[in-house]
């Protein structure tokens, strides 16, 4: 649309998304013109400090019915007698001063405080900004006077209207994309005055209904570029595979620029690092559209995410009196298709391990920098993750790039989300759904997809067009699916929204489903087969999370049309916020006084707020891994299967790595080899470790065989671990003790004393247990006597799915424990004694052992009727002073029995405080699974041992007791540390993660309340030496 006059208008009217805005185009030469060696392009970058205004009740809304012909009062309304502030650009306006934070999920924010329906807008409550940057034309930017010269925004929202030098230069929505004006004409020397009004409201709020939080502002980089008498506007590199995809074949489109009607010629030249390997020319003069073709490339080197090698396209513009432009564009040949109702990449069956991807940073929100998208790629490559969905809106340039650069699949995801106009607190009802098949709006959805196309399509990387998300389905995404069909046949489409509307399955080139459960998938593939099929959203990573991904990871071998999926999602959408003691604390929705409100909803990453790494990215790591590893100890070998695509195992290092005891005895480096899609046996003889290796008796052995990179990578390091796998040689992992230490025993009323060796004990019948344990001149380890413990601080996972509430009569129990009182029943048998205390569901019997050891045995007596248990162990309550520890078992994080792929066998360190995992909601965490031995230190030195017995316990030890977690909202909640709580668990259930509304944990990972549970384990002090 064209105008020279604003009109208020344009805010709630769907048919007006653009004024004046240049056609969408590729992004080959912005954001890289360093590398792309950019001539004959003028740019000027307008980041940084502007001045700003924000205003709850923009003057200008007045002016609505009214008569402003030429827009002045408007723009008088918008920029004249304000009160000004200053504002960072890119960022938002929210985190940084103005207006307040507001998260919601499926809910627009305006539900229940205006009643209104699409297109409207709630007029009282629509806040906007003015913006205003200076730049200064010197002789040295001449080029801006005497060219034709542009402003593009990169990121908006939601809607803005730009002056410059109080002319009015157009309007723009779809902020996710770029929006470029021409300003030719309007510059002149010396001081300029670009004006930017944006507004937190308009009609495109109602299909930007994101699961995140709603910013407004400027939030990425605005520059100036100029560009010469002929200019290439956009191409489109066209680079697939041929001849069984042992060939490339190369085609350029380009639509030029070139109004004066010129003569010109483009040049190209093909690099295949620095030679030059095929050429190209065309001589055009009126023709908007031109296409040079390369033809075939011989034995081509393809691109994937486990190669992602590109050639260099060197692009010169001529004109009659020289060189015009010229710029470099990357260029990756690949193939992607459906083929035998699989989606191949290159002729094979791809498999995408992927994760959905919010742009996000707690301090800056979406206006993410290089930097934290260089750390997310590495991160990406190095937890095996080959996929990434731009959930749900297109990324920065740059990102695409790295995608490229890197090697990793993109799902590139138009900016259009409705959840909110059909899904109404889970419940589908679209009786006013946007866009449907509502004609007004079809135009404006339709653009979206193609101003992202248009700028991605050079981008090798990107695999599927996705056409939104949760927007349920009609004839409007349909036409942007056909647009894409008809622009690009080179990629598929996706849409998950025609799982709700059958009608309109052809949307989407693939069966698309979100947190389907295993078991349903398996039920859907058994009788459907038209479509490949994947998880757009599965496993819900909200907080202690992300149990139970083994069960997707094997439909990929059941399944051939199974494809993979992508987890939900990266990073905790969460706002730094300043706490009280001066530390920086994650806030979350509700948090800003913002209703309605999701709350901690937003917190569903595998990255913490500030980008550190979460427990949970273990268990993707090692369920993503694309060499899966496998030993045998009793047939003595080793199988590595090579589940990558096209490369073999030649880029890596294998080793197999003896522990005994936990602790590492002997390493064994060696090379294997599998070609992509295959599997290889190794003897143990075939990595150096033969029969004439001796394995010490009594002792437990672990072999762990381990993948790694041979040399350095753009994303790792020579050396660096990609996969393990391990197995147990049974064996004894108890600390040697041949002492023989009688117990003397004091007798008392109320209370019994025992002398064990260096240990002093207590005994209560009042308080039933251990009151007492300490050396001699040594600290008083127990606070208060061990407890049974049913209740763990519930997880995210838990409330959702309703066990918190099923399961709260073990919070009682924990809560207000019932003992038996009277004396406790002494036995003495072959100079030991045994002492045991009857609960009202548990007894817990402690053994005075000759080996100068405190036996502890712990018996759940199951009940008809009981629920299930959260947890059954003994609850220590310790003293301050206890922070560091160390353990054999599984670590280095926390693991739980449905999530330790990714947790290795071994002995590890930690502090209480480095084991407080920080999801967003306090909740439980910090076990640690199949614990053989447990010391924990005192700052002066002392330590005490817990010793697994018959079979190995479960652990956490955090400065804070399970219902100080539970009633907490936030960290910085949570009370000063005075004590420590260690749990001993005979139990632990599984943290599940199919979803975090109502999936339940798989039946195995249960603690059923109708069944005995019986562990044990011995305690006492142990020296520096004997550990």
């Amino acid at each position: 649309m064209k105008s020279r006059n604003p009109r208020i208008s344009w805010l709630d009217n769907p048919e007006v998304f653009e004024v004046n805005r240049n056609n969408a185009h590729s992004d080959h030469v912005y954001p890289f013109f360093q590398e792309a060696g950019s001539e004959g392009i003028g740019f000027m970058l307008l980041d940084g400090v502007w001045d700003f205004c924000w205003e709850e009740q923009p003057p200008e809304y007045a002016l609505r019915g009214t008569e402003d012909s030429d827009g002045v009062a408007f723009y008088k309304a918008a920029f004249e007698e304000k009160d000004w502030g200053t504002i960072q650009v890119p960022g938002h306006v929210q985190l940084q001063g103005y207006d307040n934070c507001h998260y919601v999920n499926t809910m627009y924010p305006w539900d229940g405080r205006s009643e209104i329906r699409p297109p409207a807008i709630d007029w009282e409550n629509a806040p906007a900004g003015s913006y205003v940057r200076e730049f200064i034309i010197t002789d040295q930017e001449k080029d801006f006077l005497e060219k034709r010269v542009f402003v593009s925004f990169l990121g908006v929202e939601t809607a803005f209207y730009v002056w410059c030098n109080g002319q009015f230069a157009g309007y723009g929505e779809d902020g996710f994309t770029p929006s470029e004006y021409e300003l030719t004409g309007v510059l002149h020397p010396g001081v300029n005055r670009l004006e930017v009004r944006v507004y937190k409201r308009s009609s495109a709020s109602w299909i930007e209904d994101q699961d995140f939080f709603r910013f407004t502002g400027i939030f990425r980089s605005v520059y100036l570029y100029c560009i010469p008498e002929i200019h290439v506007e956009d191409l489109f590199i066209k680079a697939y595979l041929t001849d069984d995809y042992r060939d490339g074949f190369l085609d350029v489109e380009f639509t030029m620029e070139n109004p004066n009607g010129y003569s010109y010629e483009i040049r190209l030249a093909l690099e295949d690092a620095g030679r030059i390997i095929k050429t190209g020319a065309l001589k055009g003069r009126m023709e908007k559209s031109c296409a040079v073709s390369l033809g075939k490339i011989p034995n081509v080197h393809p691109w994937s995410a486990e190669d992602p090698f590109r050639y260099l396209l060197h692009i010169e513009l001529w004109g009659e009196d020289g060189c015009k432009e010229s710029f470099l564009q990357p260029v990756g040949f690949r193939s992607f298709e459906l083929k035998n109702g699989q989606m191949c990449l290159n002729g094979c069956p791809i498999v995408f391990h992927g994760i959905n991807r919010h742009e996000f940073d707690w301090h800056r929100g979406r206006a993410v920098t290089a930097d934290d998208m260089l750390y997310d790629i590495r991160f990406l490559k190095q937890h095996n993750i080959n996929a990434v969905r731009t959930c749900h809106y297109p990324n920065q340039s740059l990102w695409y790039e790295l995608c490229d650069r890197y090697g990793i699949y993109v799902m590139d995801e138009a900016n259009l989300e409705s959840h909110g106009s059909w899904q109404k607190m889970g419940a589908c009802e679209p009786s006013w759904n946007v866009p449907g098949s509502l004609p007004q709006w079809k135009a404006c959805v339709t653009d979206r997809g193609k101003s992202m196309a248009e700028r991605d399509k050079n981008h090798p990387s990107v695999l599927i067009w996705s056409c939104g998300n949760e927007s349920y389905a009609g004839e409007d995404i349909r036409a942007m699916s056909r647009w894409f069909k008809e622009r690009d046949p080179g990629r598929l489409i996706h849409y998950e929204g025609v799982f709700w509307n059958r009608e309109f399955e052809d949307i989407s080139d693939m069966e698309s489903q979100m947190y389907t459960p295993p078991e349903r998938v398996r039920e859907f593939l058994e009788n459907n087969t038209k479509k490949p099929f994947i998880m757009c959203e599965y496993m819900h990573a909200m907080g202690n999370s992300l149990g139970g991904m083994d069960r997707y990871m094997a439909l990929e071998y059941e399944y051939p049309a199974y494809q993979g999926g992508f987890i939900w999602d990266m990073i905790d959408q969460a706002v730094a916020r300043q706490g009280k003691d001066g530390k920086e604390y994650p806030a979350y929705g509700g948090d800003f006084g913002d209703r309605p409100t999701d709350w901690q909803f937003c917190g569903n990453g595998i990255l913490y707020p500030d980008r550190s790494i979460s427990p949970k990215a273990a268990e993707v790591k090692a369920q993503y891994a694309a060499v899966r590893l496998k030993i045998s100890p009793e047939r003595r070998q080793i199988q590595i299967e090579n589940r990558q695509l096209f490369s073999d195992l030649s880029g890596l290092a294998f080793v197999l790595t003896v522990l005994r005891n936990g602790k590492k005895w002997k390493t064994f480096p060696f090379k294997a080899q599998a070609a992509p899609g295959t599997c290889a046996v190794y003897s143990f003889d075939e990595t150096g470790f033969t029969n004439d290796t001796a394995l010490e008796d009594g002792k437990e052995y672990i072999l762990r065989v381990s993948v790694h990179l041979e040399k350095d990578t753009l994303w790792a390091e020579k050396g660096y671990e990609l996969a393990f796998s391990e197995a147990v040689l049974p064996g004894n992992w108890k600390m040697e003790r041949k002492r023989f230490i009688p117990a003397r025993m004091i007798d008392g009323d109320v209370n019994l004393g025992v002398i064990l060796g260096e240990m002093q004990l207590m005994f209560s019948y009042q308080d039933g247990g251990l009151v007492s344990l300490k050396r001699k001149d040594g600290i008083q380890w127990m606070i208060r006597p061990p407890v049974p413990v049913y209740w763990r601080a519930s997880t995210d996972n838990d409330r959702g799915n309703g066990f918190a509430k099923e399961s709260r009569l073990w919070l009682a129990k924990t809560l207000f424990p019932e003992i038996c009182k009277g004396k406790a029943e002494i036995r003495e048998t072959d100079k030991e004694a045994e002492l045991t205390f009857t609960w009202e569901d548990t007894t817990v019997t402690y053994r005075m052992r000759k080996d100068g050891m405190l036996g502890v045995r712990a018996h759940f007596h199951g009940k008809k009727g009981y629920p299930s248990l959260p947890v059954f162990g003994l609850a220590f309550e310790l003293p301050e002073q206890v922070s560091r520890f160390s353990w054999y078992g599984r670590g280095p994080w926390e693991n739980y029995p449905d999530r330790r792929a990714g947790a290795g066998l071994g002995v590890y360190e930690s502090t209480k405080k480095e084991q407080l995992a920080r999801y967003l909601k306090p909740q439980e965490c910090g076990m640690h699974m199949d614990t053989r031995r447990l010391v924990l230190e005192t700052k002066d030195g002392e330590k005490l041992l817990f010793e697994a017995e018959k079979k190995p316990f479960h652990f956490s030890l955090l400065p804070y007791s399970p219902i100080e977690l539970e009633t907490a909202l936030h960290r910085e909640e949570l009370p000063a540390q005075s004590h420590t709580w260690a749990v001993i668990a005979g139990a632990i259930r599984g943290v599940g993660g199919n979803d975090s509304w109502g999936a339940p944990v798989y039946p195995e990972y249960e603690i059923p309340g109708d069944r005995d549970i019986i562990f044990e384990f011995s305690m006492g002090f142990i020296s520096n030496h004997e550990e």
